[in-house]
């Protein structure tokens, strides 16, 4: 993931709660934690899809890129961007508001992400901490669904040393505690194989929850059980600027109304 900088961090609207610096943590690398940091020690990649008519381009920054040139970014028209917001309930990404307000000045409907530790807290108490600390929702037709970041343990067994059972538990307690306190539902981010190991390829949250799949390949391929289609696809780790890249599955109208609600 590239490391960019100009003046496109000033800040816009400010979120609510927005972390202003990170936390101390009882995590040991959470600036090398982001939305599919995981993905190449447990999947193969293979090369980059090509731009498809009917999708809208995106990308997920985290503290790892540090400052982003939002500026070349909409230049390849990328017009969506979620940001690293937290991670289990004791980090907060200190780029969080530069990020997010840059996104959002530039004129990209942005969003927060949540990054999942579920061997460290609850489903609930780490979703209260994301609301807390940038993970709210505001019906201003420019901020995105919360999302939640389910993905292979940095830090030990693929599965977080849980069941299938309790996985899908702890899922199912923070997606309701986010609904509960946004009106959201979150958008799941995971990929297949993950989700077919660490949840027995559950189906609880299709008719809810939109799935943002990860896969670095031409196509997002085969998704987990119950969802007919992705919402996000995250389709690789080394595009422009800032690495991650992503497509919204349908139009600009489309992705307005899903941040509208």
């Amino acid at each position: 993931m590239a490391t960019t900088t100009d003046s496109d961090t000033d800040t816009g609207s400010v979120p609510r709660s927005a972390p202003k610096s990170a936390a101390s943590s009882s995590v040991p690398h959470p600036e090398r934690d982001w939305m599919g940091s995981t993905l190449s020690a447990h999947e193969k990649a293979a090369p980059a899809a090509t731009p498809r008519a009917g999708t809208v381009e995106g990308v997920d920054v985290s503290n790892h890129q540090g400052a982003v040139n939002w500026t070349s970014l909409w230049n390849k028209n990328v017009r969506f961007a979620y940001v690293k917001a937290t991670e289990s309930t004791t980090y907060k990404n200190p780029a969080f508001s530069s990020q997010y307000n840059g996104a959002f000045k530039k004129g990209m409907i942005r969003g927060a992400y949540h990054f999942a530790l579920p061997n460290k807290s609850g489903g609930a108490q780490q979703a209260d901490f994301f609301v807390r600390n940038g993970g709210d929702w505001s019906d201003d037709g420019k901020t995105l669904p919360p999302v939640l970041d389910m993905e292979y343990n940095p830090y030990g067994t693929p599965c977080y040393g849980k069941t299938k059972a309790q996985m899908v538990s702890w899922i199912k307690d923070f997606s309701d505690r986010v609904k509960s306190r946004t009106g959201r539902d979150p958008v799941i981010y995971t990929t297949t194989s993950w989700w077919r190991s660490c949840t027995g390829n559950s189906g609880a949250f299709a008719s809810k929850n939109p799935l943002w799949v990860a896969r670095y390949a031409a196509s997002p391929g085969a998704l987990p059980t119950g969802w007919k289609t992705h919402t996000f696809w995250q389709y690789t780790s080394v595009g422009a600027v800032v690495g991650d890249h992503n497509r919204f599955n349908g139009s600009l109208s489309a992705l307005k109304a899903l941040a509208k609600g």
